[in-house]
């Protein structure tokens, strides 16, 4: 059975950093394209980044430029490194993996398996 399980997220102050987790069992994930989505109370989900099975990284938003997505195949996991936090970046962070398509635009509608979130709190 797929399975994504983010972790990582928590509490940090405003220009903080922090490093989200997606780990994956149940499949090899170096197969799959894998997002990172972000939903903040009562806005719709966005697309922070997806990388591509040949880590070609595509980076969408308001983050871009402090985030960085990566993979390591041999743990079965994607990281989003996320630096110079702000308070809007306040959210329920998702992973989302996908291996269906050939492109992807790193929308959330591509992609068919989700984990349950890991929450980003950013204040002071």
């Amino acid at each position: 059975q797929l399975q994504l399980v983010e972790s990582g997220g928590g509490l940090v102050q405003p220009g903080g950093s922090l490093r989200l987790s997606c780990k994956a069992s149940g499949f090899t994930l170096r197969t799959y394209t894998i997002g990172w989505f972000r939903q903040a109370p009562g806005k719709e989900r966005e697309a922070v980044a997806c990388i591509s099975t040949h880590s070609y990284a595509n980076y969408l938003g308001s983050m871009q430029g402090r985030v960085i997505i990566s993979r390591d195949n041999a743990k079965n996991t994607v990281y989003l490194q996320m630096d110079s936090l702000k308070p809007e970046d306040t959210a329920l962070y998702y992973c989302a993996a996908d291996s269906t398509r050939e492109f992807y635009a790193c929308s959330d509608w591509e992609f068919g398996s989700w984990g349950q979130g890991t929450q980003v709190t950013v204040s002071s």
